[in-house]
């Protein structure tokens, strides 16, 4: 792995974490899923607008469809849009430690419905996140932590689970940044409806709230898109997918200092822990494809 690859990962590490603290910001402000239906509108014609000008087409193949899909709605609408309405109520940090045990969900699926062998690193890595996660749930329920909130994230961590495990190699055959827009449009298209029938339109309008929302639109929501898939067609799926290790402790440092979020002592090792986790399960499965 060279320089710019690593330079790669780390950028889009920092660009997905940071996502949770923008997001805190606006929903503070406006309806949760109005408000992503807005940003998904803007990111996913911005996506196809620079498809089309890189020549793509939105002809593609019925595995593409089923994945543009699936991700626009389990990813898009359910994971994301949860976890903007229980960012109303739960910290930045916690919902972006516990998203980050999607690779571990990943890893434990893969495991026990697949069949996939995961090495003796894999199964301490699933074990250390678990164990980490039950530490820092712990401590945040015993500090007053919103349950219905913490609800709604874990059932969106499941619904990208389910879709990353759904669509695994739909997306080939080019036509990546269509994709990404595409998806982003059906996203919209899901959370208007709901925020039409569930919302009404009330903004606190406030230059950090116009700050937060061109941010999570143009960085997480397509810069971080865009580097992800040069990352991976730079080193490959299965490396890239290393640099997740860092989101739980990029995510709680940017929101304690952006948001000044209060970082408990169990917190910290308990984000230690997840992520030695996540990098454990990661490097075994990268392992794993050497030795296949």
């Amino acid at each position: 792995m060279d320089l710019r690859a690593i330079m790669m990962g780390l950028a889009f590490a920092f660009m997905w974490s940071s996502a949770f603290t923008s997001a805190r910001i606006i929903v503070a402000a406006a309806p949760p899923v109005s408000s992503l239906a807005l940003r998904f509108l803007i990111s996913g014609l911005i996506g196809v607008a620079i498809a089309r000008m890189l020549g793509q087409t939105w002809r593609l193949t019925p595995a593409q469809w089923r994945a543009t899909i699936l991700f626009g709605i389990c990813q898009n609408a359910l994971y994301l849009g949860l976890n903007f309405v229980a960012m109303q109520t739960v910290e930045a940090s916690l919902a972006a430690i516990i998203a980050s045990t999607m690779p571990l969900m990943v890893g434990l699926a893969l495991w026990v419905i697949w069949g996939e062998r995961i090495g003796a690193l894999g199964l301490v890595g699933l074990v250390a996140g678990v164990v980490g996660v039950a530490l820092i749930m712990g401590t945040r329920l015993q500090g007053g932590a919103d349950l219905y909130g913490v609800g709604l994230c874990i059932i969106g961590v499941f619904a990208l689970t389910f879709a990353t495990l759904a669509v695994r190699g739909a997306t080939s055959g080019g036509n990546f940044m269509m994709v990404v827009g595409l998806q982003m449009l059906v996203g919209s298209v899901a959370l208007g409806i709901v925020g039409a029938a569930t919302e009404t339109i009330e903004v606190i309008w406030s230059w950090q709230l116009i700050v937060a929302f061109v941010y999570t639109t143009l960085v997480p929501g397509l810069a971080a898109t865009l580097v992800w898939f040069m990352l991976m067609d730079r080193i490959g799926a299965v490396k890239a997918a290393t640099f997740l290790f860092l989101m739980p402790a990029f995510g709680v440092a940017v929101a304690a200092l952006v948001l000044g979020e209060v970082l408990r002592i169990w917190d910290l090792v308990g984000v230690v822990i997840v992520t030695l986790g996540i990098l454990a399960v990661q490097l075994s499965r990268q392992q794993q494809v050497i030795k296949d």
